[in-house]
Parts: C-alpha cells; structure tokens; sequence
C-alpha cells in the first residue's frame, strides 16, 4: 500500500537532500555537475523553483510541515532578492535574438515558482516580509510581460505567473497571458492532446509534455483566473483534460514504468503530473483510484532503478547519468522538475486520492476509458495521434505504435530517436549516442526502415507527410533522409502500415526507392547491463535481454536477418541489440511485411500466431482465434 504519509515522507527526503546543495542563504540549490547553456547562477535558480514544485504540494496539502519547508523557502526568496547577496536572482531577457538572447531560463522558472506559490500561498507567498514580497512580485511580472517562444509550451510559462500575480491582487500590465493561453489551445490536436507547437507547422511533437506541462499549467490558468474565464473555455478545458488523462493512463506498464519518448526525460516523474490534475480539478475519468494506483507503481519504478530522492536525481533515466537523453538547456537542477511528479500531495487528506482502498486499482483503466471506438480489449487506435496503443494485460509491457510524432521542425531536419520510430515502449527505449561514429542512433536501426546503399549508408525518417488510422491499424508515409544533413533522397517514398492485434504489430511498407539500393527493417532495441542473447536464421532475428525479447519476422519482401550490437548506446543498460531484416530491392515499387513482437520470451520459438496474406499492394493480417485486419497500401495516401 502506498498511502499519502509515505508520498509524505518521499516528498521529505528529495527536500531535505536538494538543501544539502543550497548555497547560504539557500537561494540558489546547485547539485553537483557540469553547468548548463545559462550558466551556474541560472542553473541554481532552477534547483530552486524545480525542487519548491515538491514543496508547494507537500505544503499546500495541509498536512504540517515537521521539516520547516516553508522556512527554508520564505528565506531563500528573501536571498534572491537582495541585490547584494550572492545568490541574488537575476531576469531572462533577449527572447528576439536567439541564439545571442543571453540568459532565458529564469523565465522558465519563473513560473515555475508561481505554480508552486500557487499551491501553497498560505504558507509562503502570505509570510514574506513585504518588500521581499513586492521585489518577488516585480521580478515575476517582468518574466509575465515577456514575449517568450512562439511556438512551443513556453507560451504557457509567462501566462502562469500571469494568473498566479492576478490572484493575488497584484495584475500584471502588459501581460499576453490570455492571448498565449488561446494560441496554445488552437494546438489542440484531438483525443485529448496538445502538439508542442503550431500542428499546421513541420514537425509533430507528442511527448509527456502534454502531462508535465501542458495539462498541470493550463489547469492552474483556469483555476486561478476563476470568473475571468469564460465558462465556455473551462468545460473545453475540463473535457480535454478528462480525455487526455484517460488516454494517457493506458501509456503506463504494470510495473509503473511510463512509456521511453521524447525529449526532457530526465524529469522522470513528473509524468504523473497530468494524471495528479486531472484527479484535482475533479474530472471523471480516470478515477482517483486509478490514478493513484499508476503513481504509486510510477513511484516504485523509479525507486527500483535507484532514483528515490536520497541523491540529486542524475540527467539520466535511472540512477546512472547518462547524456545521450539530456538536451543543451539541462543542467544539474533541471531533473528537479520530477517535483511535479508530487502533484497529488496538492490534495488534502480527505480527497477521494487518499481512500484508503483506492491503490489496490489496477495500473490499467477499465475498457470503457478507451479513447477510440476502433479499441479492443488490447489495443486503443488514438486516430488524432496516429498511435496504435497496446495494453500489455499478458505481460504487464504497453507499446506504442507511432505514426504520428516525429520532432522534424523544419526542412531538413533528420529527426530525432525519441520520435522518429515506428515503436516505442515501456520496457526499452530507442538507440541513442553523442558522437556520430559507432553509435545507436548514427546507425538507426531500431524501430525503423531504412532504404541502404551500396556503401551501407542509411536513410532517416525524417517528417512525417500524411497519417491515417482506422479500424486495427495506424499508417504513415515519408520521404526518407540522407544522414545528418535531412536533403531527401531523390525518387524515394515509404507507405507504413501498422496492422495491431493482440500483442502484434504487422508493418507493412510500400517501398519505392531508386536502383541499387536495399531496404532495413529494425525492431525494438532490447538493453541490459548484463549479457544480451541474440540470434538470426532466414528472415528471422531477435535478442533477449532483461527479460525482454525482441522479434522481428519476415512474413513477405525479407531475405535474411542480423543483430546490431552497441555499448553505451542506450539508457536501460550498458550493452543493446536490435534485430533486423534485410532486403534487396530489385523493383522500382515493392511491398514488405514484417511481424514485430514484444514480449517475455526467453528464446526464439513463437507459435503461429498471425497469418498474413500479400495480393498486390493489400496486405491481409488475420490473428488466430482473433480479428482480421485489411489494408491496401497503394490506397492510403494516394500517388
């Protein structure tokens, strides 16, 4: 059982252990590590305003405070603001100039402080002496009046300061809050989610953004804006919330492990922050049970993996640091924001949260909760994603077909690994690497297909041009990308596919690529720290690793298969491998069919479980003892 005293006494000791790294007068909290872009003294600001995300729901909470929080707090403001201190906090600027902008991540903490003092203004905000009060007010309202990123979830940052300074009697003038919060939800794509940026743009960004940033800042918006807001817009708000948190719930594992996408995730917990908002602004999907039971499981995971608030959490995904996920804006607080993931603590004692039987809800929500009518009992199609996702209810694993994000965001961008692949899940994560000689992602090969010329370069990806979804499948096409440069390769095109059913993932490609070249089709990379098993035989080739088995089988279009092997490339674990087939293309057009499964296996047998027929361009997959599911590649997107 997991109950509101041991997330409690959690919230306690990451508290008590970003202290140990408070500078005196603890306005600045600096963990050990290499600096970020900003720079030491914007870095420390940012281990503040992180770590205070724990403080504020731990305090607002109600519960007492036997740790003086909010003293530590209330001192360190008033360390920030004193021009004459070390720790003194200095303003972002310089917003139209980038690269050349100066320092801009205050602004980001900014308002992550305001979402904090928002949680718990009683205890802080109310107790500053008053000129450290109105020197704090200042310097938030100067971060409010920015004109911040246009085109991605910073528009939110200065609107939430907005809103937290109104609330308090203390309006900012010449906000753009209300014009920021609206563009953000023109961004609205569907089934409850947000792209990280304009949808029309180039590039689709789906990630737990939607759960850390997008849902938990757009909440405290309406709520602090009460009558402000029209009526209108909160119910908008409150249905998109319910049915993100409904979709969103199904990205969980049993074990609590949160799906391996996207950028930032070193913020780890903070995946629940979505979750946590949804249970608070009292919508009613999922139940606070369930919401509850995937923290708690959430919670556990990362405890496992030795993240459990004893040590500064690491830029990494377990305890290890490992900078391949890490991007240039992190430094050595930003893992902080995994105070998000603390959220719940919001909600006082006597909040359907804390039931005292709502952690024994399954980490799974109920079939009703599926977000599309084309869901079976194991797979929701998410049509407004372009995500496929598969319930592990055999072996507790969730997997995530995409053909809908790809962080392209601009013409020749060739991509990244945390959105790029056709796969994603809870139990692995996509082939990474800094340099570009010997490493997962220089090579590509997990969750892809790409065309391979006679010198064994490599296509990418790349955009993503058009999506469909339907009744079993999700599909995409692209025109792939040369290397690191993104120039697309002259004459080339791929249709996807993803047939679901149960478990399996049949992908189907309509390939049409110039002469000479072959075409490479990768399954999941499985990672460990100790030996990975692997083998190939025909069209056929898997590895086993941490009692995870990846298989890829060749049911039409393949030759043979291999195994790529790396070290250091990936974040679950020091050794990887990924199965792969091959195919040489000896016609202008062609079709491919593989069959990708996930799963607890040990070794390569399978049974027959799905049989695939290939007339043309349509592709038939029928599952034993289960649906049948038909697609014509030729038809989806047309010439």
């Amino acid at each position: 059982m997991s109950t509101r005293a041991e997330w409690e006494s959690e919230a306690d000791r990451w508290l008590l252990t970003a202290r140990k790294h408070a500078v005196p007068g603890g306005a600045l909290i600096c963990p050990p590590g290499p600096p970020s872009q900003s720079g030491p003294v914007s870095d420390g600001i940012e281990g503040f305003a992180r770590s205070f995300l724990i403080a504020g729901a731990r305090l607002g909470g109600g519960a007492g405070d036997p740790h003086d929080h909010a003293s530590f707090h209330i001192e360190g403001l008033t360390a920030a603001m004193d021009p004459a201190g070390p720790g003194f906090w200095p303003r972002a600027a310089g917003f139209q100039d980038w690269p050349h902008a100066g320092i801009t991540q205050p602004a980001v903490e900014a308002a992550n402080l305001a979402f904090g003092l928002a949680l718990c203004r009683e205890q802080v905000w109310d107790q500053l002496p008053d000129p450290v009060r109105e020197r704090l007010a200042e310097w938030l309202a100067h971060h409010a009046r920015l004109r911040v990123w246009q085109h991605n979830n910073w528009l939110l940052f200065p609107a939430m300061i907005e809103a937290f300074l109104a609330s308090v009697g203390m309006p900012v003038d010449g906000g753009h809050g209300a014009e920021n919060v609206e563009r953000v939800e023109s961004w609205y794509l569907g089934d409850g989610w947000y792209n990280d940026g304009p949808p029309a743009a180039p590039g689709r960004n789906l990630d737990h953004y939607n759960s850390w940033v997008f849902q938990p800042f757009l909440w405290q918006w309406y709520r602090l804006r009460g009558d402000a807001e029209p009526q209108w817009r909160v119910e908008r708000f409150r249905a998109r919330l319910a049915e993100f948190a409904a979709s969103y719930a199904l990205t969980f594992g049993d074990d609590g492990a949160p799906l391996h996408m996207g950028r930032s995730l070193a913020y780890r917990h903070a995946v629940l922050g979505g979750l946590w908002t949804a249970a608070l602004a009292g919508v009613d999907t999922p139940s606070p049970a369930v919401v509850r039971g995937i923290a708690r499981r959430t919670l556990d995971y990362f405890r496992r993996l030795g993240v459990d608030g004893s040590e500064p959490p690491s830029l990494g995904w377990g305890a290890r640091e490992f900078l391949p996920v890490v991007q240039e804006y992190s430094g050595p607080g930003s893992a902080y924001f995994a105070g998000m993931g603390f959220l719940g603590l919001a909600a006082p004692a006597s909040h359907p949260l804390w039931a005292p039987d709502s952690d024994d809800a399954p980490s799974q929500p109920a079939d009703s909760l599926s977000a599309s009518p084309s869901a079976s009992p194991s797979v929701t199609i998410l049509p407004a994603l372009g995500w496929a996702v598969q319930h592990g209810r055999d072996d507790g694993i969730v997997r995530v077909v995409n053909h809908g994000s790809d962080h392209a965001n601009h013409a020749d961008d060739p991509g990244d690994p945390h959105y790029a692949k056709f796969a994603y899940s809870t139990r692995t994560a996509p082939g990474t690497g800094i340099a570009w000689s010997d490493r997962a992602w220089a090579t590509g090969i997990d969750g892809h297909a790409a065309l391979v010329d006679e010198w064994g370069r490599a296509t990418r990806r790349g955009r993503i041009i058009g999506s469909a979804a339907g009744e079993g499948y999700v599909a995409s096409w692209h025109v792939p990308r040369l290397g690191a440069s993104g120039r697309e390769l002259p004459g080339a095109r791929i249709v996807t596919a993803s047939l679901v059913t149960g478990g399996y993932e049949v992908r189907c490609h309509l390939v049409t690529a110039p002469d000479g070249w072959s075409l490479r089709e990768g399954a999941h990379a499985v990672a460990s720290d100790d030996e990975i098993s692997s083998g190939h035989e025909a069209a056929v080739a898997w590895a086993v690793g941490a009692g995870v088995r990846s298989l890829v089988i060749g049911l039409f279009g393949y030759e043979s298969g291999s195994v790529a092997r790396y070290e250091d490339g990936n974040a679950f674990g020091e050794y990887s491998a990924v199965p792969y087939l091959s195919a040489r293309l000896s016609a202008t057009e062609s079709v491919h069919v593989a069959l990708h499964i996930l799963d607890t296996g040990t070794d390569a047998g399978l049974a027959n479980v799905v049989d695939v027929e290939v007339s043309g361009t349509r592709v038939t997959a029928r599952r034993v003892g289960g649906h049948t599911v038909t697609v014509d590649l030729a038809d989806l997107f047309g010439a």
